[in-house]
């Protein structure tokens, strides 16, 4: 059988020294660069897990300012406190670090809307306070 022959020839030679030390010195550092490639990866999508949380975060604290400013406005409007409601709802929101854009006061009901950047997207929030039934 002259093809076990050609096989056993093939798997009994082995490469010059010269071919295995030429092949392994062109092998040298391509581990290095994946390890490279990955800590990349890893960093990058670090990074975007960071941005959506504080984009989260950032925008829990808008909502939190727009319902302060209304129930400010609202103690206003209810006598418990002195001042403009919307003069009022402005402070809370600065205080918020957010923007008033909207203050409208129906009978014993303020709503407010407020704004805010959170990695230069503008978001709006609204809330609105009083008592139950105020808006007729």
């Amino acid at each position: 059988m002259p093809w076990i022959a050609a096989v056993e020839t093939v798997l009994t030679k082995t490469a010059p020294t010269e071919t295995v030390a030429q092949a392994a010195e062109a092998e040298s550092g391509a581990g290095s660069v994946l390890v490279i490639a990955l800590i990349a990866v890893v960093a990058l999508a670090g990074l975007t897990l960071i941005g959506a949380a504080q984009a989260l975060v950032r925008g829990q604290q808008v909502s939190a300012g727009a319902d302060s400013a209304a129930l400010a406005a609202a103690d206003v409007l209810l006598g418990w406190v002195a001042g403009e409601p919307c003069v009022v709802a402005q402070q809370v929101a600065e205080a918020h670090s957010a923007r008033l854009v909207e203050c409208v006061s129906t009978g014993l009901t303020v709503r407010v809307r407020v704004e805010a950047s959170i990695l230069g997207l503008t978001v709006s929030r609204s809330a609105r306070a009083g008592v139950s039934g105020g808006e007729r």
